[in-house]
């Protein structure tokens, strides 16, 4: 069997862009998503040998529970898990911020990541490889107005992912990327049309595709960007 990519938030933006690279490389492709109309659009689309793809929102652990066992036995452990799901709260001042719209950000964008590591990271460990890349940003190393619930769970995830690659032992490697700035729903929801004047999500994946592809433990413990 070849490489294997599990990749969270699979079904539209950044996603579903490396969803389409990775397949056509020849790695086989697991991967989750909240739109059931997605995930049937993304199997049917895809080598249904070499792909899984499943509805399910990760801030429910039982259910990530259930696929990451559903992967492993389809797809045997991954080599590569993208922690790419997240979300970012309509543009507030923190103070205005609804009680719901931040605990979503902080549920989706840290809980689901911690998720996945719990529920990936002991197959990666038994087999003694796989590389862990937790999708941070620019605001996760910065900051700006209105977004500060965003700002807060990527931040967290550059220290959960440093602290992380504390405990690994050799083989295994974790690390926060920054994708950069690409026009999708989400920028868009903060940019609004400005969002237009950056490159889209496939521009975006053949550039960052193949330097996800060459990863190895060499970036343990890294702040990446990608190019």
């Amino acid at each position: 069997m070849g490489k294997h990519v599990c990749i969270t938030g699979c079904t539209k933006g950044l996603g579903r862009a490396l969803v389409d690279w990775f397949v056509m490389q020849g790695w086989s492709v697991s991967g989750c998503g909240r739109s059931a109309d997605a995930i049937v659009e993304l199997s049917e689309e895809s080598p249904r040998d070499h792909t899984l793809f499943k509805v399910l929102d990760v801030v429910n652990d039982k259910a990530f529970a259930m696929f990451a066992a559903e992967v492993e036995s389809a797809l045997g452990a991954p080599d590569l898990l993208i922690n790419n799901a997240a979300i970012i709260n309509p543009n507030a001042r923190l103070w205005e911020v609804p009680a719901a719209d931040f605990d979503a950000v902080i549920d989706v964008n840290i809980k689901g990541v911690a998720n996945a590591i719990r529920h990936f990271t002991p197959m990666m460990l038994q087999r003694g490889q796989g590389i862990i890349v937790n999708l941070s940003s620019g605001w996760g190393r910065s900051t700006s107005p209105e977004v500060a619930p965003y700002c807060a769970s990527k931040w967290a995830i550059e220290g959960l992912s440093q602290a992380m690659a504390q405990e690994l032992p050799a083989g295994l490697a974790v690390a926060a990327l920054n994708p950069g700035v690409i026009d999708t729903d989400m920028l868009r929801s903060c940019f609004g049309e400005e969002a237009g004047s950056h490159g889209d999500a496939k521009a975006w994946a053949k550039r960052a595709g193949p330097f996800l592809q060459k990863l190895d433990t060499s970036c343990n413990g890294k702040q990446l960007t990608a190019p």
